[in-house]
């Protein structure tokens, strides 16, 4: 299994997301954090194909609303993409759309299989966590029903052992709820893992390192 999970996009180790893919190739960009921001949603997904296209990738919007109710054709999809990139927005929001579309099923497969790597910032490093109880400080459950008309599920992926703390002192967290979440899971005795905008937690088959920028 292949990840790249960062508080804000590349962090500072875009040549070590090069060194997990390989040549710069496709890329399935998942934008469904936003769903919920219909306005902000087409000038969000292009913030994120420029800078991907800067690198020498050519992504490649893949709606999983398109996908809803359909896993065994998103499934088909994704074998042709040696990356998906999962950018951030509402983690509760993501998390119903992967649900809806099975990608909370189908990727965790592939990434079994090493068939592709999956790079998330923010809700999408999120997402990969045990559960996202604390998340809710940050990210509003209220809008899940509305953008999804499903209820919100509280359980991540589970495909890492602890949560995320994303933007930690980062100007897009101006009255520091991520700090706030950091010390609600030190006092709890909870493992995780506490990234500023430049640090990456990177896994690489069974080796996982912190990156720090």
């Amino acid at each position: 299994m292949r990840l790249f999970l960062a508080s804000y996009r590349f962090g500072g180790f875009a040549d070590r997301l090069a060194g997990l893919v390989g040549t710069p190739g496709r890329v399935a960009v998942i934008p469904n954090a936003c769903d919920a921001w219909p306005a902000a949603w087409s000038s969000a997904v292009t913030s994120d194909l420029k800078p991907l296209q800067a690198l020498g990738y050519s992504p490649e919007v893949l709606d999983l609303r398109d996908y809803a109710g359909q896993p065994a054709r998103l499934e088909r999809v994704l074998r042709g993409y040696p990356l998906v990139w999962v950018r951030g927005g509402n983690t509760f929001v993501l998390r119903a759309q992967f649900a809806r579309s099975g990608a909370d099923s189908v990727l965790p497969a592939l990434l079994g299989e090493d068939a592709l790597v999956y790079a998330g910032y923010s809700a999408g490093a999120c997402l990969l966590g045990p559960d996202l109880h604390g998340l809710e400080t940050m990210d509003d459950p209220g809008e899940v029903l509305p953008a999804t008309g499903n209820a919100p599920q509280w359980d991540g992926l589970g495909l890492v052992d602890r949560p995320l703390v994303v933007h930690l002192d980062s100007p897009t967290d101006p009255d520091g709820e991520s700090a706030k979440l950091l010390a609600r899971y030190r006092a709890d005795g909870t493992e995780h893992w506490a990234l500023t905008d430049t640090d990456v937690v990177l896994v690489d088959g069974d080796h996982t390192e912190v990156l720090r920028g």
